[in-house]
């Protein structure tokens, strides 16, 4: 219960924003209303990009849901907001995050971390990718490179959803706010979706126990934030520090010594309450333009013992 209460409170306070700012790209953004000052109920639903295609993309959403949605939908201990299928959206428009899973693994085995920024808010949507997820037939490797080319494949799929009339998402996506995040494989493919001439569109970016891929890092200029742990076998922090080192404009490496490439994505492990902290804070600064989010991402990231913050050409304190 000491857990439940622990990270319910943080959702809370994560959540109470104080108003929006700009967020540091290269050109001005567009007026936007303000960060949801309390957590949303969370909805769930699924659908197939391209279902007749050669590459078809099993999709789940998680989405901030009415208040009318179960009053029951809360944090639970360990697990987070449960998710209700189909329960209608909230009103107004969101922004969203691409949620890119690892090598063996689903969307489905990230939502500790993925419905809690769907209750901050966010309209996160996480692809089964055909050839690296946990029940790919025909299981490679070598298939990420083509996964940054999928995450662009749903963001258009998401911005022509939202103009569908009669789909249930229609009129509730911020087509121009946009962040890909990932861990692992994931996190690899999501510096690979920021490669020259990306559009605009895409503001930031969260790096989770990955690194970049051939051409990342290149285009217009967005906000990125890498989470790594120090002890990582799979993909060890010098990868990660060193893709952190070619990204371009602002940029945070959060660091966990002593971790290895993704317990701290667990709710209840050390670590875990700092990245919930900080990639909220990111999320809120970059895609609500949320000032105060961005002003106190260094000290929700930081435990002593636990988590170091290391940062470049993020803007001062408002």
């Amino acid at each position: 219960m000491r857990v439940q209460r622990l990270l319910a409170a943080l959702l809370v306070a994560l959540v109470a924003g104080c108003g929006p700012a700009v967020a540091a790209t290269a050109d001005r953004v567009p007026s936007f209303r303000p960060a949801p000052p309390r957590p949303y109920a969370v909805g769930v639903r699924h659908f197939v990009v391209d279902p007749e295609g050669s590459r078809p993309l099993p999709v789940t959403v998680w989405y901030p849901a009415e208040p009318a949605a179960p009053p029951h939908a809360t944090t639970r201990e360990r697990a987070g907001p449960v998710p209700w299928p189909d329960v209608p959206v909230a009103a107004g428009r969101f922004p969203v995050v691409v949620y890119s899973h690892g090598l063996h693994s689903l969307p489905d085995l990230h939502a500790p971390l993925t419905t809690r920024w769907a209750a901050a808010g966010f309209v996160v949507a996480a692809p089964t990718y055909p050839r690296t997820n946990l029940r790919a037939r025909d299981f490679t490797r070598a298939d990420v490179r083509n996964q940054p080319a999928d995450g662009w494949r749903l963001i258009r799929h998401l911005v022509r959803l939202d103009a569908r009339p009669g789909d249930p998402l229609a009129g509730h996506l911020a087509v121009d706010r946009f962040a890909a995040a990932g861990h692992s494989a994931g996190g690899f493919t999501t510096a690979g979706m920021f490669t020259s001439g990306h559009p605009r569109r895409l503001r930031a970016g969260i790096v989770i126990a990955g690194g970049g891929l051939a051409g990342s890092f290149a285009g217009p200029v967005a906000p990125l934030l890498f989470v790594h742990g120090g002890a990582d076998p799979i993909v060890p922090e010098s990868v990660g520090r060193a893709a952190y080192a070619r990204s371009l404009g602002p940029a945070a490496f959060l660091g966990l010594p002593g971790q290895g490439h993704g317990e701290y994505l667990t709710p209840g492990r050390p670590g875990f309450a700092q990245v919930l902290a900080a990639t909220t804070d990111f999320l809120r600064w970059t895609l609500y333009d949320d000032r105060c989010a961005r002003d106190r991402l260094p000290a929700d990231a930081v435990l002593p013992g636990v988590t170091t913050l290391t940062t470049r050409a993020l803007p001062d304190r408002a």
